[in-house]
């Protein structure tokens, strides 16, 4: 433990001076990660590691830059831009992460905050970079959402590092992963309806069809893909994954989550070619496998999703190739509309010229206004890797974006 405090304060102290003399504990312990900190030492040495950051950022900045200067010899040397958090186990040239919106509307100031620091990882330490966009709810979608998230991932994302995938051009992956689970009999067809299901749940009782054998899931799954005149109807079938501990699961969240379900909904881009689509988790997972993630950040309110994906990473027996999952607080951008569907009517209402209208917190709107992309680089760079929420006015915001698109030695 000795030898931890010292690197711990020697970090703590380091991540203080890139941050105007405050140090945050997430970026601390990762950085002790990236020095071979496990997971279990971690969560026993916890409370002392948050005293240290305390202690650090009760000094004044003098004092900390004199101790770090004592220090700084205990540990590992980093290249590239002060402010950006160690990347546990991170790997030269190996670092594979993503970024996933919505076919719902192009990308606004809260996009290009998230997405921009996996981005950044992929930069400094190699790898790639993937935008997905997903679109595998056939009922949100604004067509002209590809081509301008497309457009603007190659402005914001520059580089060799970038790729981009669209889910439904990948509908077979998602299938593929589906039968891969019914054969190691981690999934079954479901034909409870909605009520039903969620009558078992709140009982912790088993549905019945859990107890179905692969034969006859497999048969169920047909019957779902199928067009045919014995095919289900929409509503009638759903693909569940079989959690291990049943409807019993400590966590509801848990208890035998939807896969994918029945929308005859035409869809914009594959118009009638499927009629069963993947829900967020079976498509995450699946996508996240296929692609070999490596690291992934996402906003903390996705825990419970996080943990549905890596259960499914274990019934199919990849727990050696699980990503390091970070989670992130939420931003809470005051006096600003954030939502595409909210924002996509106003501009149809004649509220506003357009996406570019400069009243609109879009990158279209920004770009337009002369912002670069290294503002929102070095914006996210300052949020860093904390789950600490934090709330800006409209006013706060933007000054702090005007003082990163005017600061000309950033990222060179």
């Amino acid at each position: 433990m000795k030898d931890l405090e010292k690197k711990a304060r020697a970090y703590a102290l380091k991540n203080a001076l890139s941050h105007e003399g405050k140090a945050q504990t997430g970026s601390v312990v990762s950085a002790l990660f990236n020095e071979g900190l496990k997971q279990e030492e971690a969560r026993r040495f916890g409370k002392d590691i948050s005293k240290i950051v305390r202690e650090v950022n009760s000094l004044t900045l003098i004092e900390q830059s004199k101790e770090f200067e004592q220090l700084k010899s205990l540990i590992s040397e980093r290249h590239g831009r002060e402010g950006l958090p160690e990347l546990p186990g991170a790997k030269k040239g190996k670092v594979i992460m993503r970024f996933a919106p919505s076919a719902s509307g192009p990308f606004h100031i809260g996009h290009a905050l998230t997405g921009s620091l996996s981005y950044l990882f992929v930069r400094e330490y190699g790898g790639k970079f993937y935008v997905r966009i997903e679109d595998t709810n056939p009922e949100n979608i604004y067509p002209k959402a590809y081509g301008m998230i497309e457009k603007e991932s190659k402005w914001l994302f520059p580089g060799k590092f970038l790729k981009i995938l669209v889910q439904s051009d990948r509908m077979k992956i998602y299938y593929d992963c589906a039968e891969k689970l019914l054969k190691k009999e981690a999934a079954y067809v479901c034909t409870c309806s909605p009520e039903k299901f969620r009558e078992f749940a709140e009982k912790q009782e088993n549905c019945p069809c859990r107890k179905l054998n692969v034969n006859e899931n497999r048969e169920r799954w047909k019957k779902m893909l199928s067009k045919g005149k014995n095919a289900f109807k929409e509503g009638e079938a759903v693909l569940r994954f079989k959690s291990p501990n049943g409807m019993k699961d400590k966590n509801p969240a848990m208890r035998d989550f939807p896969l994918a379900r029945i929308n005859l909904t035409r869809h914009v881009r594959q118009g009638k070619r499927y009629r069963v689509w993947p829900l967020m988790n079976l498509a995450v997972a699946a996508d996240d496998i296929d692609v070999k993630m490596t690291h992934i950040i996402r906003a903390k309110d996705h825990r419970d999703n996080a943990e549905r994906q890596r259960r499914i990473y274990m019934a199919l027996g990849l727990k050696s190739t699980l990503p390091w999952t970070g989670f992130l607080g939420r931003i809470h951008l005051k006096d600003m509309e954030l939502s595409s569907t909210k924002m996509r009517k106003d501009i149809e209402g004649g509220k506003y010229s357009g996406w570019d209208d400069p009243m609109l917190p879009t990158i279209a709107s920004l770009k337009k206004r002369g912002y670069k992309p290294e503002a929102f680089w070095k914006f996210a760079e300052r949020i860093g890797l904390s789950e600490n929420d934090k709330v800006m006015d409209r006013e706060e915001f933007f000054k702090l974006l005007d003082d990163f698109n005017r600061d000309k030695k950033i990222f060179k």
